[in-house]
């Protein structure tokens, strides 16, 4: 290994700070002489990587705001690689954000440096036909869902499962006893979890139904105590309605957050994920625009949306109401039984079975030591 190595590592957005972040920790408790610099967020930069570029110049949303920024884009790349040229690094990590990264990791590649793509894009379900670019942009793929192993391996791809950092982050933070001293609750109020998303367009859509069915589930169960959290950038005019309605507002960026609740409703997503590894049982609903939803049943080959789902045999483990059946009656009728009869159980059940899956692999470990190891 080189006295001092330089590695490129490249995020898009806040995830992905989020989980480059602990894998730059991770790479310095091994090996502090490493130096790295890329496309940063702020956690990133926390933690001593040099900002070639802000994350924050690529994360833009929807179509219209990608076909704007195509130029900028198109600048930042050209940039970055004029950079690796002048100061070239051992190795190069891209950190999920498939559509860029993948761009990228094909052009670093020609140039005779090693790629290592952390966080696989979801081509088995749905781009199965982008696997040829996937083999071109990387060396090596770290995946975070155990059943990519096989599914890209068998297409010729090396990949390593890592761990999923969602299921090593829900191992701690506060117990359903202290998430209760927190909001000043006692045993006898019922503790539910409403979560609309956290994009723009999710929260559009999301936030309205959401405040309706506060209304409803207050009217049904006086006692209960509802509770949203708020992503990074979401605003309170965003979540107005749902605010407005009596829910009250959890910070998901407090030390020790976790959200083990009796039971919630929530938006497909990360958080799914999150709610299943606290043991919180869960209708899962998603609405989506007209034409999205439309190509999504063109593309998407798993019968079901939800992560744990997919996971857990691609069963809706948790209900799962999409579209119009995501009506007010509808997801009430799915969350009754589970929050007072036996599917909370049944679901809770098939949740030890999905930690069993995921293991207790530290993601950002397991890779520093792959990377490490290509260094050496």
């Amino acid at each position: 290994m080189k006295k001092h190595p330089e590695i490129f590592i490249c995020a898009g957005e806040a995830s992905g700070d989020h989980h480059a972040s602990a894998l730059i920790r991770a790479i310095h408790s091994q090996n502090p002489s490493i130096t790295l610099h890329g496309v940063a967020g702020p956690q990133m930069v926390k933690e001593g990587c040099r900002a070639l570029h802000r994350m924050e110049e690529l994360n833009v949303m929807g179509i219209g705001d990608v076909i704007r920024a195509l130029p900028r884009i198109s600048r930042i790349e050209k940039s970055l690689l004029a950079s690796l040229q002048t100061n070239r690094p051992d190795i190069a990590i891209l950190v999920d954000f498939p559509g860029f990264n993948m761009r990228l990791g094909k052009k670093i590649r020609e140039m005779g440096i090693p790629v290592v793509h952390y966080i696989a894009p979801k081509l088995w379900a749905w781009g199965s036909w982008r696997v040829k670019k996937l083999k071109q942009s990387q060396d090596r793929l770290a995946s975070i869902l155990p059943f990519e192993e096989k599914w890209f391996g068998n297409r010729g791809i090396d990949v390593t499962y890592v761990g999923n950092p969602s299921a090593m982050e829900c191992r701690s933070g506060w117990s359903r006893d202290e998430l209760r001293q927190k909001l000043g609750l006692n045993h006898d109020n019922r503790l539910i979890a409403l979560l609309p998303g956290s994009r723009p367009g999710e929260l559009a859509r999301h936030v309205p139904l959401m405040a309706e069915l506060n209304i409803e589930i207050k009217k049904r169960y006086p006692d209960a105590v509802t509770v949203t959290t708020r992503a990074p950038g979401v605003s309170d005019d965003q979540l107005r309605p749902l605010l407005d309605s009596g829910v009250t507002l959890i910070n998901r960026q407090q030390e020790g957050y976790a959200l083990r609740v009796d039971a919630a409703i929530a938006a497909s997503g990360t958080a799914t994920l999150e709610l299943a590894l606290w043991d919180v049982p869960t209708v899962l609903f998603y609405c989506a625009s007209p034409f999205a939803m439309w190509l999504g049943k063109k593309l998407l080959r798993t019968r079901c949306v939800g992560l744990a789902n997919i996971i857990l045999g691609d069963k809706p483990v948790m209900p799962e109401l999409l579209q119009e059946e995501a009506t007010v009656e509808n997801v009430l009728r799915e969350f009754v039984p589970i929050l007072e009869g036996d599917a909370s159980a049944k679901q809770r059940q098939k949740f030890s079975e999905l930690k069993e899956i995921l293991t207790d692999k530290n993601p950002s470990e397991e890779l520093a030591k792959i990377v490490l190891k290509q260094l050496s």
